[in-house]
């Protein structure tokens, strides 16, 4: 039972990085239904940036819940700036072209980023420093480190400041007309081409508090580690329903307690064939049962018939 909760919290926590990444999915998808593929890289930038700030500030006896502090505003600003960029240089041209050019340009958004990151921060994987104190906090059997707890506080704080921007906002009023119908919105004076930009700045701030606290937990840093994360995330995103806040959190924490308990009790389950770095294939089992099942995802995103 101890390796069963400890499977549950560390399931808990690698879900909620999930769900701050597909928070970003969801809310592009939502405006514009754009599935925007650079988007784990901006989590690697926003990590990477981290790394710089404080490798860079590391002696200067700065407390390390500050500089992580300052290494996010950071991380935040660059990776808004680059999102920014990315939609109205990339995206924005093709917004009313056939579904696939989008598609294949944010695969190659993706692809060009993650080069540019090798080539300024170079291929090595890096270690990212220790800011938070290492001792872990003992829940009766199971253990949780303060970094965990970080994540899992973070998660649940922006979970409920999303809800209120887009549901209690001017600008979440704003983003629902623009997903609505754009021509409509733009009609009655909403402006949707700052609408989606500010869109992607919120979902790349989401991604790089993501990004730093990705490293923060394993403890590395490289210039190919937002892959995996962003297509997790995507799935996530899907298994919830594509679209909708919550759906995006619940499909998160599932898939990352799938992923946990997979890891755990894989070798066991199938007598020792496969180890706990297939525990991948539950994942995507569940993804695959959920929208043979239910495709719109868990939660279903609500689809308003259109003009």
């Amino acid at each position: 039972m101890e390796t069963f909760f400890q499977q549950i919290i560390n399931g808990l926590v690698l879900g909620s990085m999930y769900a701050l990444v597909a928070l970003g999915y969801t809310m592009v998808y939502g405006i514009i239904n754009l599935i925007n593929f650079a988007h784990g890289e901006v989590l690697m930038v926003g990590a990477l940036v981290s790394w710089t700030v404080v490798s860079t500030m590391a002696d200067s006896g700065i407390p390390g819940w500050f500089l992580m502090l300052m290494s996010m505003a950071c991380a935040i600003t660059v990776c808004a700036a680059l999102n920014f960029s990315i939609e109205k240089l990339a995206y924005r041209p093709l917004r009313n072209a056939p579904r696939l050019a989008p598609l294949i340009t944010a695969m190659g958004m993706s692809l060009l980023l993650q080069t540019l990151a090798m080539i300024i921060w170079k291929p090595n994987p890096k270690p990212y420093p220790l800011l938070l104190p290492t001792e872990p906090i003992s829940l009766g059997g199971p253990v949780i480190s303060v970094t965990q707890c970080l994540i899992l506080g973070l998660t649940a704080v922006i979970l409920a400041a999303l809800m209120y921007l887009v549901n209690k906002t001017k600008l979440g009023r704003a983003m629902r007309a623009t997903a609505e119908n754009p021509r409509v919105a733009a009609l009655m004076g909403v402006k949707p081409d700052m609408v989606i930009s500010a869109t992607f700045v919120i979902g790349a701030a989401l991604a790089a508090v993501a990004g730093i606290m990705w490293a923060a937990n394993y403890g590395t840093v490289q210039h190919s580690m937002g892959f995996l994360p962003g297509l997790k995330a995507f799935t996530a995103a899907v298994l919830g329903g594509i679209g909708n806040l919550a759906g995006a959190v619940v499909g998160g924490i599932l898939l990352g307690l799938v992923e946990a308990l997979g890891a755990g009790y894989l070798g066991a389950l199938t007598g020792g064939v496969l180890g706990s770095h297939y525990a991948d294939i539950f994942a995507f089992v569940a993804l695959i049962l959920v929208l043979t099942l239910r495709p719109q995802g868990l939660l279903g995103e609500r689809v308003a018939d259109r003009a």
